[in-house]
């Protein structure tokens, strides 16, 4: 990971852009999210970023929550071991009310830009919504 400044200076850049404090925790998670081709679970992150820098469990939790709600990272349950598993948001611009699409085999997750992300959910009266979460489930090209 340290291997790759380009990506640790990305990190940076794009915490700082969307208001935060750029801190090691939330550079270097961003970092390594950024490196990854994958989406990883908070135990995966961990576990390879402990031996880099010295972070407990509930700053991880904290720092992945932050990246989610400023819409650099997505979040989603995995179909496997229903752990939630993070993945780097390559468009923060780009809304992250919008659905995925999940590989029950391999995780590997892809936003499916092309459907419709906004919905009018009747919900009992009072109710606020304050997100949708949305993934179709099957297998992607390599694992069909």
């Amino acid at each position: 990971m340290m291997k790759h400044p380009n990506l640790i200076d990305q990190a940076e850049a794009l915490v700082k852009t969307h208001g935060g404090r750029a801190t090691r925790t939330r550079t270097m998670v961003l970092a390594f999210l950024l490196s990854q081709h994958k989406a990883m679970t908070h135990y995966q992150i961990e576990h390879t970023l402990g031996e880099q820098i010295k972070m407990d469990r509930v700053t991880l939790y904290r720092t992945l929550e932050w990246l989610t709600e400023k819409g650099l990272a997505h979040k989603f349950l995995s179909n496997q071991d229903r752990a939630w598993r993070f993945l780097v948001n390559d468009r923060p611009a780009h809304s992250h009310q919008h659905p995925h699409f999940a590989c029950t085999q391999c995780d590997k997750v892809v936003c499916l830009d092309k459907i419709k992300s906004t919905y009018d959910i009747p919900l009992p009266e009072g109710y606020q919504m304050q997100g949708l979460e949305m993934t179709v489930k099957g297998l992607c090209v390599s694992c069909a």
